[in-house]
């Protein structure tokens, strides 16, 4: 039996997720995108994986610096899921003058704010198809003040808050 990718999509659409914005600062300049499709792969040495785009317009930008931060948001930072998710060229300009930004050890820009930040060097990548896997090594992370967070699921964003159990 053969998935169609309508199929395939709806039930994504069930895989609730957080939202971040994956960010890179370095020669190459700065560039960021929201992805969902972010997870853990072990914790020795600390190793997550990010899913980018390769037809993204900052994706050249990402391969070069080999650095990358992933900025888990907060309800209260959901504007900027869209923010970072397209846009036009002027929006993509200006978009990291929206709020306030610091770094890590690797340079990337940290959102203030977030609930959590990963500072990470690309150590490999995997191709597949239209995407590219980054396995990327956590050099530093960064715990925010809120413990809410910002999930994806069934095409909306829902607020998780505090405790939900």
């Amino acid at each position: 039996m053969t998935i169609g990718k309508q199929e395939y999509r709806d039930a994504m659409a069930r895989f609730a997720a957080a939202v971040n914005v994956i960010t890179t600062g370095g020669k190459a300049g700065l560039a960021g995108f929201t992805a969902s499709a972010v997870c853990s792969v072990t914790d020795d040495p600390p190793t997550l994986l990010v899913c980018a785009n390769r037809r993204n317009d900052s994706y050249s930008i990402f391969k070069e610096n080999m650095v990358l931060c992933v900025n888990t948001l907060t309800p209260s930072l959901e504007g900027h899921s869209a923010l970072f998710a397209g846009g036009t060229a002027e929006v993509k300009k200006t978009r990291f003058n929206t709020v306030k930004w610091h770094a890590l050890q690797n340079g990337a820009p940290v959102l203030d704010g977030a609930a959590i930040a990963f500072d990470c060097r690309i150590d490999r990548i995997i191709e597949t198809d239209t995407h590219d896997v980054f396995l990327c090594v956590v050099d530093a992370i960064e715990l925010g003040e809120s413990d809410a967070s910002l999930i994806y699921y069934k095409r909306q964003y829902h607020h998780l808050i505090g405790d939900v159990m």
